[in-house]
């Protein structure tokens, strides 16, 4: 599907949007709609309940006195509600609503509202994200679809006064939309197509974009002492990855106030739990949902698609993205319940539950990256555990951090995109509970406070530096679609962290 922008101007054919504000009272493009059709629009909304409020819609086929096939009136609702997120939900209902247009052209026109602050552009840039979001499908693999249960929209042209900045102003969000619908696509993907190997060279495919990427096999993972990851895989006829990206966008170097003296900054880091098939091993899961596994490489997902929208749109920061790739599957040489293995830090780990995996692929992620980068913090995401489904259902996902005011920046990041973080606590009672007879941790704690534990348990790998667990097992899947997220794949903790990226660190 084309986006693109134009000067204001009646449409004659196809399809023609236009806005409402609370009261129903029609722009200025609809009122000259309505005026070309004889009244057809204001006839209309007598005849219906339409009220001009958000999320409310109203259909005019075949206005008399035009060559239109429809007329979509769409409600903004009060002036407090044109904003950055209403008018993205606004463009993904008008996707959602024309999607299967006749002839394929859609035009919308969006004007001025008055007292709002947002401006013409920015509405029409903000409408055309969110059309862009919401049109993502995942179909390849279907092979017997009819023709009329598939997309028949070719474009959408907006039309507002001053098109050129809104067309340069969506170029910039179709960027984060581009990794949006890369991580939507890795996480849709079955695990006979993603697996470590697959899934690394995906990664790779980044380069084009500048991004350096490295992959490092088994081998290389062993000699670096990285018993806690390998130990996951071990089962597996897959090998395991760990892939290593850096996107160089911001300033080398930074002055070092003592001695005048110029050093490297440490970069920003992301760390992704990438299990691409999670049987649980030998503590195997029950067979109903198993399937849903397959994007229990959410977070590493999350962190390609990161790094894939940071470089296409040029942030200027210095960013890393290190994902952990394993399979964990039973078998003669799978890990047991029992296990103790040594992690990259020469920490012990005891393993009672193969099932609870994902934790000690990231403890060796973040060590490495810790290691290696010293960055200046370093936020991991996973779909860890279950237990934060039970505490925040498909609502938040949650926040655990050894500091308080990278928390904040990441919860205001997430208000902003809609991408909802709910911060939980980090105690000394609660790491007590992972403590090990055997070792020096286990890798549970228990049955309560499930998810709270699994974040100790991370917490242990990370040393002094900032950092933030972002456990998104409750909100990388949808089971139905929403105005920007069609069902199935979500990338939530993309647009999270480029956000968390524009509004603190780019240029610093």
């Amino acid at each position: 599907m084309k986006i693109s922008f134009a000067k204001p101007a009646l449409p004659i054919t196809g399809v023609a949007v236009v806005t409402a504000t609370a009261g129903a009272k029609l722009s200025a493009s609809g009122q000259k709609l309505d005026k070309k059709s004889g009244g057809a629009l204001t006839r209309a909304i007598k005849a219906s309940r339409f009220e001009g409020n958000k999320a409310h819609n109203l259909n005019v086929m075949a206005p008399a006195g035009t060559r239109l096939d429809r007329v979509l009136i769409v409600g903004l609702g009060k002036v407090k509600d044109v904003n950055e997120l209403e008018m993205q939900k606004l463009g993904g209902r008008i996707y959602a609503n024309t999607q299967r247009v006749k002839k394929g052209s859609v035009t919308v026109a969006i004007d001025a509202v008055t007292d709002a602050k947002m401006n013409t552009q920015e509405m029409a840039a903000q409408i055309a994200y969110g059309a862009r979001l919401r049109s993502y499908r995942f179909d390849k693999y279907k092979t017997k679809q009819k023709e009329s249960e598939k997309p028949s929209i070719k474009s959408i042209t907006v039309q507002c006064a001053g098109f050129a900045t809104a067309r340069t102003r969506f170029a910039g969000l179709s960027k984060i939309a581009d990794g949006v619908f890369f991580t939507r696509d890795l996480v849709s993907e079955p695990a006979n197509i993603i697996y470590p190997d697959s899934l690394a060279k995906k990664a790779k495919s980044l380069e084009k974009l500048g991004v350096k990427v490295e992959v490092l096999t088994e081998a290389r993972m062993r000699k670096l002492g990285m018993g806690a990851l390998l130990g996951v895989g071990q089962g597996s006829e897959r090998e395991s990855r760990m892939v290593v990206m850096q996107w160089n966008g911001g300033p080398k170097k930074t002055a070092e106030k003592s001695k005048g003296k110029t050093k490297a900054e440490g970069p920003i880091a992301f760390v992704g739990k990438g299990v691409t098939f999670d049987t649980g091993g030998i503590s195997i899961k029950p067979s109903a949902g198993m399937e849903d596994m397959k994007w229990d490489m959410g977070g590493a997902g999350v962190v390609i698609g990161l790094m894939k929208a940071l470089a296409g749109r040029k942030a200027k920061v210095n960013a890393v993205g290190v994902v952990g790739l394993v399979e964990n599957m039973p078998s003669g040489t799978a890990q047991r319940p029992g296990d103790i293995v040594t992690s990259m830090s020469g920490q012990t780990i005891e393993v009672l539950n193969t099932d609870a995996e994902g934790r000690l692929v990231l403890a060796d992620a973040l060590w490495y990256c810790n290691e290696r980068f010293k960055p200046k913090f370093m936020v991991n995401l996973a779909t860890l555990t279950g237990a934060i489904i039970v505490a925040l259902a498909d609502q938040y996902a949650g926040l655990f951090s050894n500091n308080d005011r990278l928390s904040e920046r990441l919860s205001k990041a997430g208000a902003e995109v809609e991408e909802q973080l709910w911060r939980m606590p980090l105690t000394s009672a609660f790491d007590k509970m992972i403590n090990s007879d055997a070792a020096d941790m286990k890798n549970i704690g228990g049955r309560g406070g499930g998810s709270i534990t699994a974040a100790q348990f991370l917490q242990r790998f990370v040393g002094k530096t900032p950092w933030a667990h972002l456990d998104i097992a409750g909100v990388t899947w949808s089971k139905k679609d929403s105005p920007t997220i069609p069902k199935g794949g979500t990338a939530f903790g993309v647009r999270l962290l480029d956000r968390l990226v524009s509004n603190n660190y780019e240029g610093k």
